[in-house]
């Protein structure tokens, strides 16, 4: 079908530019995807598809020109994309394709824009506007796109089974934009037929790499409620698959009448209150990253989702199966956790083929450490306590503490308002030492060498004895943070050990 659809979608200069230009080299071009949709939803989106019946490599090429901005051309995947005044637009010649069983790759053929719309994987991304200038701005809409937009549904084009069996990736993508697009006032589902075929085709998700699949989990990671995501994954069975240690959280055991929380809705719950506490976070300024630029640190506000901190709660708990254990004087016990959890996360980041660098650590670390301040705030706030907590979350200390925060979790709402209550002052004990005490990035005042120098000693095991005793009394508030402090200490130390000054 095709109908003109109201003024302001094609507003941005580029678009009269792409159709003046498709016009001068006797092809047609349309506005295909994303951008379509999310004009619709009234998101907006900066990054624009074209479409093109014909070579769209080539139409780059003229457009680029014509708006003297480079254009960086993918042979191999027959795309060209330009950037123009904030935005990024990318070409494609329309296309025809089929698929061999054993593979996700396509054999691709050229087509008309009705071949390449077939192709595409949701009815909502299949909509166009016409750049013609004699249906400038026409909506073309063969799979009734706009309907289901408004609707709040996820269905294929064609039959399900074909576009899901054709590219098994789809399944979790369908996954990913009902998380997506779902909002407070519409939720978007996944059709049932949809789903059954989700069912039925699981096993094709063999053929895929996984750093695909995890790209897709990223994006559902940081939307404002992943939960929808990963409660989807549950019901189509994809999540024995993709995340099978997840899977093994659900359920709930019971022993003389006492059962235990259910950790896989404890899990998710965690993880959404995570994602509304940091964009509040973010909103107010009050989240910092510390990143490295060619070896100098550099302190950034955090202005996007750290997609890390949400697998830290989505993985915060991930060993309490294998440390369950039921007494009967206490209950029910997942004693070390926290321990077993940290050391499961190389492996499974391994699994997935994730980065093995310093995100798996700062998610290992977040894992290890996620009681601590919990523990913190039930029992007497020391500040020693508090220092020992600073010293090993360091600048991870702010993420480690909103996760803790997004983990108070009960039934009661008297004990989860008494839980925050006390991490508040948890939070203000924090500022009150690291202001005090300079803990956080903490580096110890006595260095080996010096005291190598002082004693005129050679490398040995005496030496990390007295710098460890320096660093604990530095934390246990014995003595002050300052290099005269320590040096003192360290001569005491060196006595004991019957070390003492060359000079």
């Amino acid at each position: 079908m095709s109908a003109t659809i109201t003024q302001g979608f094609l507003d941005h200069k580029i678009f009269s530019i792409v159709s003046e230009v498709a016009a001068e080299k006797g092809v047609r071009a349309f506005v295909i995807g994303g951008y379509v949709r999310d004009c619709f939803l009234g998101r907006p989106s900066k990054d624009i598809d074209i479409v093109v019946e014909g070579s769209g490599i080539e139409l780059a090429e003229a457009v680029g020109e014509r708006v003297h901005s480079h254009v960086s051309v993918f042979k191999n995947f027959g795309t060209a994309m330009l950037k123009f005044k904030g935005i990024e637009v990318e070409f494609v010649g329309a296309r025809k394709e089929s698929y061999r069983r054993d593979s996700r790759k396509p054999i691709v053929e050229d087509g008309t824009l009705e071949d390449d719309q077939l192709r595409r994987d949701f009815t909502i991304n299949a909509m166009a506007f016409s750049l013609q200038k004699e249906d400038f701005g026409a909506l073309v809409d063969p799979f009734g796109g706009i309907r289901d937009l408004a609707a709040g549904i996820i269905r294929t084009p064609l039959d399900p089974d074909t576009t899901y069996s054709d590219d098994p990736l789809r399944m979790v993508r369908a996954i990913r934009f009902a998380t997506k697009l779902s909002t407070d006032t519409q939720a978007f589902t996944i059709v049932p037929e949809s789903l059954e075929s989700i069912r039925r085709n699981k096993e094709r998700m063999s053929i895929l790499s996984k750093e695909r699949i995890v790209e897709e989990l990223n994006k559902i990671l940081v939307t404002p409620k992943p939960s929808i995501g990963f409660r989807l994954l549950d019901e189509t069975g994809l999540l024995d698959y993709i995340l099978p240690q997840l899977s093994k959280l659900k359920g709930v055991e019971t022993v003389e009448g006492k059962g235990h929380k259910e950790n896989f809705s404890h899990t998710l719950e965690v993880l959404d209150n995570v994602a509304e506490l940091e964009v509040k976070a973010i909103e107010a300024g009050q989240l910092k990253d510390y990143v490295f630029e060619d070896g100098v640190e550099t302190v950034k506000v955090r202005t996007e989702p750290n997609v890390w901190l949400r697998w830290a709660a989505l993985l915060h708990d991930i060993a309490k199966p294998a440390t369950k254990r039921y007494d009967p004087s206490l209950g029910w016990t997942f004693h070390g956790h926290e321990v077993v959890g940290s050391k499961w996360i190389p492996k499974i980041f391994q699994e997935l083929k994730m980065p093995l660098n310093e995100k798996m650590k700062y998610v290992r670390k977040l894992v290890f450490l996620h009681l601590r301040p919990i523990a913190l705030v039930t029992d007497e706030v020391t500040d020693s306590a508090v220092r020992r907590l600073l010293f090993d979350a360091g600048n991870d200390i702010d993420d480690l503490m909103l996760l803790c925060n997004a983990d108070i979790t009960s039934k009661n709402p008297r004990k989860v308002a008494r839980l925050h209550s006390n991490f508040e002052l948890v939070k203000s004990k924090l500022v009150e030492v690291e202001a005090k005490d300079a803990i956080r990035n903490f580096k110890n005042p006595i260095t080996g060498e010096y005291v190598m120098e002082v004693f005129g000693i050679e490398p040995c095991n005496t030496i990390g004895t007295i710098k460890e005793a320096v660093k604990e009394a530095i934390l246990e508030g014995e003595i002050e943070n300052t290099f005269e402090a320590a040096d003192v200490l360290m001569r005491t130390k060196a006595a004991e050990l019957g070390l003492y000054p060359v000079k």
